[in-house]
């Protein structure tokens, strides 16, 4: 197995923990490492999404009590049945979408100019979210019903657009809908879990024939690297929330995207078409 390709796999499975939960869209930023590390290819869009497994676990394994609190309580106690059946609702208009529509997005979408717009759209949605007054009408995730779920799932929906950030768009839209500035972020966190399961087992199955035994290396490092880099990133994030806004990742946003967008229409970065 080739140094070089398991450094790239380093490096990718870096960029997809620190951005997963962050809202500036790991999707992108992995379209776009992937096109400068030449990692582009069919089955490193499938290692893509295979890595955001990590990302998922480190969330699994940072809020381990609560997952196994609901697990042991799901036969006697109201509040965990509540929840599972809130992440369930929240899931279904995404995986509904993506079902119907995700391979025109793929063939559409996935490459860096769309990918730079959605960077800055979202942003600016962002920076209109803070600063508008909001209204918070629920402080803990254990107090959302099944209606606030589903309002943060239509809002999941956005993400299947790459660059537009599935954090972002689940935790801007909880707050729109009323949900604190920490029920928004631990409960995108929690949807994470079967969004993300759901996804990378789908589109293993689908295109398992392009895997082969000598790609198990470079799997593994990337998923390690997206769970480390992933938990550290969730817990800086808890802090982060408890004392700021959302508004840097607004900026980064549009600074990154304005310079691809420069690079691609200068030619400086001959970026992948869709």
């Amino acid at each position: 197995m080739e140094l070089v390709v398991l450094l790239k796999a380093l490096a990718m499975g870096v960029v997809e923990g620190l951005t997963e939960f962050l809202p500036v869209s790991s999707t992108g930023h992995l379209i776009l490492a992937g096109d400068l590390l030449g990692f582009h290819d069919a089955k490193g869009k499938m290692f893509d999404l295979f890595i955001q497994s990590g990302a998922m676990l480190a969330v699994v394994w940072e809020y381990r009590a609560k997952f196994l609190g609901v697990l042991a309580g799901l036969g006697s106690d109201p509040a965990a049945r509540r929840f599972v059946a809130n992440l369930v609702v929240a899931f279904l208009p995404a995986a509904v979408l993506g079902l119907a529509f995700g391979g025109l997005i793929k063939a559409h979408l996935f490459a860096a100019v769309p990918v730079a717009i959605a960077f800055i759209a979202g942003a600016l949605v962002i920076l209109w979210v803070e600063r508008r007054a909001r209204h918070v009408r629920i402080e803990s995730v254990d107090d959302m019903d099944w209606r606030d779920a589903l309002k943060v799932g239509f809002a999941q929906c956005f993400a299947l657009i790459p660059g537009t950030s599935r954090s972002g768009a689940t935790i801007i839209g909880g707050m729109l809908f009323g949900l604190s500035r920490r029920a928004a972020t631990e409960f995108s966190f929690f949807l994470a879990v079967p969004t993300l399961v759901a996804a990378g087992a789908y589109d293993l199955y689908k295109h398992r024939a392009l895997l082969d035994g000598g790609d198990f290396g470079t799997f593994a490092v990337g998923f390690v690297a997206s769970f480390v880099s992933a938990f550290a990133c969730v817990r800086w994030l808890i802090r982060y929330v408890a004392a700021h806004d959302f508004r840097p990742f607004a900026w980064y946003r549009i600074v990154f995207g304005v310079v691809v967008l420069v690079t691609a229409y200068t030619g400086l970065v001959v970026w992948s078409a869709p």
